[in-house]
């Protein structure tokens, strides 16, 4: 080969180092989308100049325009990702957007640049995680993905919930210089750290094995533990893959685009229900703790995001814990638990009342019990897609290609959950304001009470009492 060996091709194309790279980048998406949270009121109305009563519509529109350009544009993510070679140079491009969006943030006087600036900052969003996920794949393979992904959904999400926080206190000390400076400074990280990263099946062109001893190829199943089920269950493994057969003779759009084919199992549906359940839990809090901490307690931006702390903290103890018990027990514990759980705790958020300390502790106390709810339900949405998917895949190899149809699957993924973060704001700052903060906060306990119904039926396989006879 012409080209030489590159520099540092071990560390680089180091499993550990790739991880990182992917949950830094995932991370910088996420911090980046929640910097501003809090400070939002305070920029529209500051800077902007909106009238009071029209600021929870507008903090809604902002924190929606990221989550819609994300709808838009993580399907094309998904394909291109698919068949392209490599997965550096479209999680590098990723970046431009992220960059021109914060930039936008930092200078922007009107409410158009800053719907614009969140608009790059969803196709960035769109980009990176479509990417990144389909990137963790390719290195740690299938039977890794959900101790993996267990052990940095964790990290990410803390940075979107601890975003708001740091945003705040930010903003209260330094104004918008010391908000964005610490973004520039994480963005430059993220760069140097995607440019570094070198793929496993590039490195594989200077190795004749793969580095860390994986002989792992992209998209295809390891044969450890799989391969112990068919030596000990051979006729029950047979029947379970004839399952996820495809028929031959589909349409030009399903050979084009395979993971439509997958889209009609109920597992799927329901592993993206969560994700989409999930997004909505998450922005709802984005969208109502800082107008309702202003209105309950006179909080500025400063305390408004030191609250989003009793959300952190169970998500930083508990989320890498949980996200191991997915790995070990399967997705469907989590799911049932952790939806049916936060059904009355989101119920509970009533209890919040105007007042002093006792008031303040009491609806932070209430916001902890959110965040271990959320804690739990962080891991099982992506790791029952992706079993569902690779059982797919592993049966109809040709079918699917290469490269599996796993960056569409995140794509999709990503275009779920984008979506829950779009209406997520609208749908609860609307209730907001109709019907109060407590009912509002009902509303979206039944969707978890109806999502962990669901759970039941159908992740991880119907129950055996379910199942015909």
């Amino acid at each position: 080969m012409a080209k030489s060996k590159p520099i540092g091709l071990a560390w680089r194309s180091n499993t550990l180092f790739i991880v990182s790279t992917v949950g830094i980048g995932l991370w910088t998406d996420l911090f980046l989308y929640g910097l501003v949270v809090p400070i939002l009121p305070f920029i529209l109305q500051d800077r902007v100049n909106l009238p009071e009563n029209q600021i929870q519509s507008y903090v809604s529109a902002l924190l929606a325009a990221y989550a819609g350009a994300a709808v838009l544009f993580s399907p094309p993510a998904g394909v291109i990702a698919d068949r392209v070679p490599t997965r550096q140079a479209p999680f590098l491009v990723g970046l431009v957007a992220l960059l021109a969006a914060t930039l936008m943030l930092l200078l922007g006087q009107s409410v158009a640049v800053l719907i614009l600036a969140r608009v790059l900052q969803g196709v960035s969003g769109a980009v990176v995680w479509t990417i990144g996920l389909a990137l963790l794949l390719d290195t740690v393979g299938p039977e890794n993905l959900g101790k993996t992904i267990g052990s940095i959904f964790g990290f990410i999400s803390i940075g979107e919930l601890a975003a708001p926080v740091l945003g705040g206190v930010l903003y209260k000390k330094a104004g918008y210089p010391g908000v964005f400076g610490i973004g520039f400074a994480i963005l430059a990280i993220d760069f140097i750290m995607r440019l570094l990263l070198i793929e496993k099946k590039t490195a594989a062109q200077w190795k004749n094995k793969d580095i860390d001893g994986s002989d792992r190829q992209d998209g295809e199943a390891a044969t450890g533990e799989d391969g112990d089920v068919d030596e000990e269950q051979p006729l029950l493994r047979k029947q379970e893959e004839d399952n996820y057969k495809v028929p031959e003779g589909q349409s030009k759009v399903i050979r084009s685009y395979p993971i439509l084919y997958i889209l009609k199992d109920p597992r799927l549906l329901t592993a993206l229900l969560l994700a989409l359940n999930q997004a909505t839990l998450l922005a709802t809090f984005d969208a109502t703790i800082p107008t309702e901490a202003k209105q309950l307690f006179g909080f500025d931006s400063l305390k408004s995001g030191l609250l989003f702390i009793a959300l952190v903290l169970p998500y930083l103890l508990l989320g890498p814990i949980a996200g191991w018990l997915v790995d070990k027990y399967g997705p469907k514990p989590a799911a049932v638990l952790g939806f049916g759980y936060l059904v009355p705790v989101l119920i509970l958020l009533r209890l919040a009342r105007p007042g002093g300390t006792s008031e303040i502790v009491i609806y932070c106390a209430l916001l902890s019990l959110c965040g271990l709810g959320l804690a739990i339900i962080g891991s099982p949405s992506i790791v029952e897609a992706s079993y569902v998917v690779s059982q797919y895949d592993k049966a109809n190899p040709k079918f699917f290609g290469e490269q599996g149809p796993y960056a569409q699957l995140y794509g999709i993924n990503s275009m779920v959950f984008s979506f829950g973060l779009t209406v997520g704001p609208l749908i609860s700052g609307g209730l907001k304001d109709q019907i109060g903060y407590g009912n509002m906060n009902a509303v979206v306990a039944m969707l978890c009470l109806i999502t962990a119904i669901l759970s039941v039926v159908f992740v991880g396989g119907k129950p055996k009492f379910l199942r015909k006879r």
